[in-house]
């Protein structure tokens, strides 16, 4: 992972409030931490600042690792480049069709706009049948002609979106390469690259979303990287995907789509590999940040896998990535009245500018962390980040939801703070039910890790709302998905659409197609640069009955096991349907869809114990402080929560203090440290 002479390792998440480093130095095998505030709008400046904190030179760093939500916002703020679309004559409405599905489902209200309006959307004569025999070969004059349209119309990037070319897509390669001969800079995307899959709406929409993306993501990295150079810096800047695994600075340019859940993604990853070194292989992560709260469930060890997701309504990405629910719950989630009287919290957020009320930068509506400030559970001279903020101004708080939340409720202050957090508690509970019970599993056989700078504060409350019997606080919450960036391998994902009855399936060329994935994956991986103890790889097969709409993805085997033959699917397919379903349809035959191909580089590790305590430590209490729960005024003991040593049991009420979080433990629960110096929470 290194070179001679440089031992350091730099995970890099940037937040909406926070840039967060996690810094292993191989050397010596330990590991440190940096926070610094973003640069929101100018994210590279927060990123470098934070980089200049590690070392004396950007020379010493061997390996970047980077978690980045620029993708992300760019989607969600409609930010991204000015795109067009050079599509099969007739089907330039695709975008815009989906699936005929609305914003709200049972009502006719709502609005969709796609990223790329309709006059930007060309079309040209080429046909490809879905067998893909070509019917009509592809007027290359028409697609110059388009192309130079949309040049003229002042497009940055465009997508080049054939029919059926999952089936045949030599249509797609020459229109594309004839784009790329008159396209002023590299952002031209070939659907039939990006995703080699049957259902148009989805190709279509992660391609485009890909050429929208690719300008913005790309000057990005690219601006990163020739900073880091200026720097010294002469090793690796690797990306983290949304699957969990990363990849090279180049690929994440080419295929920015694939960073889309990039942050949240490290940080499930590093809770997967803190849970199982502690002995817990089930685990359900818990994220709250500034404005969401991202759950995810590990199983067995193992980040589960989305085919694909809506980052927003209509915008469809069909990439693996990892399993994320996402609710408007975080430290900056606004508390309000409605109409009918009830109380609301999120999913509008106050965000980290201008933030709660006791930041004091202006807003005057009561937020989660200005209730948590108000009822003691965070010390208005101790904020969260170590410092990095003012110091807060429990005053605000009080003033905010005295107006906003108890006169209207007609409730005692401290009694409206307490309403807020229940409210928001019961709302990141559904979340967690919705990952675990709803997809058949029982939260009570799982651990509970919280992460994220709010989330410690509510790691009882979660237990007692699901019944969890253990949780897990890793030592540094607030940098979690940071630590995730290192720990992460390098992974790349292939897909190629089959569509054959099981029946008629040619198993001699489904294992050339995968061979070849291979070799393609095997290229990405070499031309990473980067060192690896192992390569791994996983074969998979979406699958399903003739009749049914929906695939269920099989695994058909991990490196090392026996070869395919039609037997051994069908005997894979039966046991995973039987595992989803709790039966198999007798009589009916079964269909092969998709093959999918991961090949995975994995990445040299590190002890977690790196991350323990060091020498005796200290259970010395710093003081007390008046906490208010569940009705009453309590005198909770203070700790340093960094400071305390393997095996230190800590009996609740108690506040653990660090600089990226601080931990509420609930009178009735308490906390042991373990030997990573993570502390496990347990009703007493």
């Amino acid at each position: 992972m290194t070179s001679p002479g440089k031992s350091l390792v730099v995970g890099v998440d940037v937040g909406g409030t926070f840039t967060d480093l996690f810094v292993l130095d191989e050397a010596n095998g330990t590991a440190r931490i940096v926070k610094v505030p973003s640069t929101r709008g100018e994210e590279a400046r927060g990123f470098m600042n934070g980089v200049a904190r590690v070392a004396d030179s950007a020379a010493a760093i061997a390996t970047i690792v980077h978690g980045t939500t620029v993708g992300t916002n760019a989607l969600l703020e409609r930010k991204v480049a000015r795109t067009g679309i050079i599509t099969t004559r007739g089907f330039r409405d695709v975008l815009e069709m989906r699936r005929r599905d609305r914003p709200e489902t049972w009502g006719l209200r709502g609005s969709f706009k796609p990223v790329v309006p309709r006059d930007l959307r060309r079309e040209v004569d080429e046909r490809v049948l879905a067998d893909g025999t070509l019917h009509t070969a592809v007027d290359l004059e028409q697609v110059r002609a388009e192309a130079r349209s949309l040049l003229e119309a002042g497009c940055e990037a465009v997508c080049v979106f054939f029919i059926n070319t999952y089936a045949n897509p030599e249509n797609e390669r020459l229109a594309v390469a004839a784009v790329r001969e008159l396209w002023p800079n590299p952002h031209v995307t070939s659907a039939s690259e990006v995703l080699p899959e049957i259902r148009e709406f989805e190709r279509c929409s992660t391609a485009t979303l890909n050429a929208a993306l690719q300008p913005v993501v790309g000057s990005y990295l690219g601006r990163l990287e020739s900073d880091l150079r200026a720097q010294g810096f002469a090793g690796e800047l690797l990306v983290v995907q949304s699957n969990g695994g990363v990849m090279s600075r180049q690929t994440a340019s080419d295929l920015p789509v694939r960073t889309a859940l990039s942050g949240p993604a490290a940080g499930v990853i590093a809770c997967a590999a803190i849970a199982r070194a502690a002995g817990f292989p089930n685990a359900i992560t818990g994220d709250m940040g500034g404005t969401s709260f991202d759950v995810s469930l590990v199983a067995n060890g193992e980040a589960a896998l989305a085919a694909q997701t809506a980052i927003e309504f209509g915008m469809v990405i069909r990439s693996p990535m990892i399993q994320i629910e996402t609710i408007g719950a975080g430290g900056g989630s606004i508390a309000s009245v409605d109409a009918s009287g009830m109380l609301q919290v999120g999913p509008e957020s106050a965000g980290s500018v201008p933030g709660p009320a006791c930041y004091g930068r202006g807003n005057m509506r009561p937020t989660v962390t200005d209730a948590n400030v108000l009822l003691g559970r965070i010390a208005a001279d101790r904020p969260l980040g170590g410092g990095l903020l003012a110091a807060l101004d429990a005053e605000k708080s009080r003033q905010a939801i005295e107006e906003h939340v108890a006169r209207p409720l007609g409730l005692d202050v401290h009694a409206a703070a307490e309403a807020i957090l229940t409210v928001a508690n019961a709302r990141m509970a559904g979340a967690i039910r919705l990952v675990s019970i709803e997809r058949g599993h029982d939260p009570r056989r799982f651990a509970y890790m919280p992460f994220g700078g709010g989330g410690a504060l509510h790691v009882c409350a979660m237990m007692r709302e699901v019944g969890v019997t253990t949780g897990i606080v890793p030592r540094y919450p607030g940098v979690t998905s940071a630590l995730g960036c290192v720990i992460a391998d390098m992974r790349h994902d292939a897909v190629q659409t089959l569509n054959k009855p099981l029946a008629e399936l040619d198993v001699a060329d489904v294992q050339r197609r995968i061979d070849a994935l291979a070799a393609s994956c095997q290229q990405r991986l070499d031309s990473s640069g980067v060192r690896f103890d192992a390569v791994k790889e996983v074969v998979a097969l979406d699958m399903l009955y003739a009749g049914q709409t929906h695939t269920l993805p099989v695994v058909l085997a991990d490196e090392g096991q026996a070869p395919l033959t039609a037997a051994s699917i069908r005997s894979a397919f039966e046991a995973a349907y039987t595992a989803a379903f709790g039966r198999v349809l007798d009589g009916i035959a079964i269909r092969v869809m998709n093959l999918r191909y991961a090949r995975i580089g994995v990445r040299p590790k590190f002890d977690l114990k790196v991350l323990a305590p060091e020498g005796e430590g200290s259970t010395a209490p710093l003081g007390t402080q008046r906490v208010f729960h569940q009705g009453r005024w309590h005198d909770a003991v203070r700790y340093a929560r960094l400071e305390l040593p393997v095996a230190a049991r800590i009996d609740g009420p108690a506040i653990l203090e660090q600089a990226d979080t601080t931990v509420w433990l609930e009178p009735g629960f308490h906390a042991e440290v373990d030997a990573h110096g993570n502390l496990l929470v347990r009703p007493s």
